[in-house]
């Protein structure tokens, strides 16, 4: 059975898995999802950001599929000069990885797939999004079906044992296998401590980058120039590459703060419509999450404007320049990043087990703020995110407000609908007038050891699936 994305060293060396994972891949739990959307559709779509695993994942799940990549300029032009022939020849148990690259192609699937639908006939991938959305959506609606594969969670990563591999310095002939001074096959790397939060921020979690123990900086500064070189060029007419770039690192110095337009703008050197244009390619490829706030109708008194947050914090950090997982102890940035590591966790979770989960921030005028909340259902988790190791009264000033809004709601002075506000469960008022009942459960995650403190729940960062469960 395939068991995911992360494939062993090209020496032999599985440096990221411990001996009794050595004939297998981390699993990824999307695997699962995948499966099923096959099941009922002819087509399903696998997105995700580049180099996240999606072309290893689906060759390792489907080694008997027909596989043909579009970035192979070869490929693109056989493709491209007979789709009809292509589609009759190969339109069955195929991959086709990179789509995008062709969106003309959709059409001819479509054709096929109205002629003789099947299910689990064709998975398409790609790493552009909007471009695939765009297509998909004017020619395969109905047809198919999405899929995401994102950077790895901590949850896969622990699955074979280990979380943190330390970056490893080019090899030297005496340090590959078979040579006096190489480490057994097997073996971990030197620094493989579990807990090692800001080892984790500061590598990030792209299967690559981690198998390979490749130093961040050479793995990102290759990242962002394929990114920006490759995929900005095609999603949006982006002339100035350098002022993007320089854009990217201005937006890493932000993460966790509400999004200003403007200010962003004078800092870029461009104009705020820009901005946002340049927001959504970075979210539509998969590098950024934008967290909205939860208002609804709250009203002026609410604040509406979103916050940015990087899915990989190893992306982030390189961007900042940071040089070494010690030196996010001390940075300026520190809560910013675990909170943005938080974020990014849950994130993928949530996208990786398709679960019913709507994630927010809370904040008001007077700059009260909840850092997340979390809906699901008639469920509601509200979450401090707070770096420090030890446990401070200062850490539940957050949820104190929450329950103050809480109480509002019960003695019915709500500055809003109340159909909008936080509910608890056993409030009476609320069954009278018909309102949802909402259970609401609080959590404080920071890098400390699991305890309950004033009717809130101290989280350890390596416990996040506690609030998804």
């Amino acid at each position: 059975m395939c068991n995911g994305a992360i494939p062993h060293h090209k020496y032999g060396i599985a440096p990221f898995i411990i001996s009794h994972y050595s004939d297998s891949m981390i699993q990824r739990t999307v695997e699962k999802r995948l499966r099923e959307l096959l099941a009922y559709y002819p087509v399903v779509v696998l997105t995700g950001p580049r180099q996240s695993g999606k072309t290893t994942l689906l060759k390792c799940m489907f080694p008997d599929r027909k596989y043909f990549n579009l970035e192979n300029p070869s490929t693109l032009d056989l493709v491209s000069t007979d789709p009809t022939s292509f589609m009759q020849r190969h339109g069955t148990n195929v991959i086709v990885d990179e789509a995008q690259r062709l969106p003309e192609l959709f059409s001819y699937i479509q054709a096929s797939v109205d002629d003789r639908r099947r299910n689990g006939r064709i998975i398409l991938s790609g790493s552009q999004n909007v471009l695939l959305s765009d297509a998909i959506s004017q020619t395969l609606a109905g047809r198919a079906a999405y899929c995401e594969l994102l950077p790895l969670t901590q949850t896969e990563l622990k699955s074979v044992g280990q979380q943190f591999a330390e970056p490893r310095p080019a090899r030297s002939k005496s340090e590959r296998p078979g040579f006096a001074g190489s480490k057994p096959a097997g073996q971990t790397a030197d620094r493989s401590d579990a807990t090692d939060l800001f080892g984790n921020i500061f590598m990030g979690s792209y299967p690559g980058q981690r198998s390979e123990r490749i130093p961040p900086e050479i793995f990102f500064d290759q990242y962002i120039a394929t990114y920006v070189e490759r995929d900005v060029r095609a999603i949006r007419n982006v002339s100035d590459l350098a002022t993007f770039r320089s854009f990217m690192r201005l937006l890493a110095g932000r993460i966790g703060q509400l999004l200003d337009y403007t200010s962003l703008a004078n800092d870029a050197g461009v104009s705020p419509n820009t901005v946002k244009n340049w927001l959504s390619v970075l979210e539509a490829s998969y590098l950024l999450k934008i967290l909205r706030p939860l208002h609804n109708n709250f009203g002026k008194r609410y604040i509406k404007s979103p916050k940015v947050y990087f899915l990989d914090t190893g992306l982030a950090c390189r961007l900042l320049g940071i040089q070494h997982a010690k030196e996010i102890e001390t940075h300026y940035l520190r809560g910013s990043l675990f909170e943005n590591f938080v974020v990014a966790e849950l994130h993928k979770e949530i996208s990786s087990r398709n679960i019913d989960t709507e994630m927010f921030f809370y904040r008001d005028a007077k700059q009260n703020e909840v850092d997340l909340v979390l809906r699901s259902g008639l469920s509601e988790s509200v979450v401090e995110i707070k770096s420090a190791s030890g446990f401070s009264a200062s850490m539940l000033k957050g949820l104190h407000f929450w329950d103050k809004l809480l109480a509002t709601r019960q003695a019915g002075d709500a500055p809003c609908r109340a159909s909008d506000l936080p509910r608890r469960t056993g409030d009476t008022s609320q069954q009278a007038s018909g309102v949802p009942q909402l259970a609401t459960r609080k959590f404080v995650v920071y890098a400390g050891k699991a305890t309950t403190v004033g009717g809130a729940q101290l989280l350890p960062w390596t416990d996040l699936g506690v609030l998804l469960g």
